[in-house]
């Protein structure tokens, strides 16, 4: 946590910060840095478990004409398309190992991760002091 007033060096990087709101009371406020890191992690873990949901249905042999399973399909498409064709699919009948869906399990986490070191990196740059 952060002082508001800066009277603390080495605090201006917090994700948090303190702020007074009556004699006596403070209140604990998340950054617009940390709001936006939070965000791209929280797209990220959805996009991994819709991505898991895809790979284990498939591998198990769900039936597409189930809801669920069709609308499961139906999001993590276009997020597996990018990947298909890097390996071939394996399987037997209706039960189907899917690298597609396993490379876009691993890219999506890192792609998240270098979108919040650079949201870090642009955030940091606009508190430094220079002489």
């Amino acid at each position: 946590m952060a002082d508001p007033l800066g009277n603390v060096p080495g605090l201006e990087d917090s994700d948090e910060v303190i702020v007074p709101i009556s004699t006596g009371r403070l209140h604990v406020v998340a950054t617009a840095r940390s709001r936006a890191v939070r965000s791209v992690w929280f797209a990220a873990c959805v996009i991994d478990v819709i991505l898991g949901l895809r790979f284990l249905l498939e591998l198990f042999g769900a039936s597409s004409r189930s809801e669920f399973v069709s609308l499961v399909y139906l999001l993590s498409a276009p997020l597996v398309a990018p990947f298909r064709g890097i390996f071939p699919n394996a399987g037997r009948g209706v039960f189907v190992l899917e690298p597609a869906a396993l490379v876009a399990l691993a890219i999506y986490p890192l792609l998240a991760g270098g979108i919040v070191g650079l949201i870090r990196i642009i955030a940091s740059r606009g508190r430094r002091q220079f002489p």
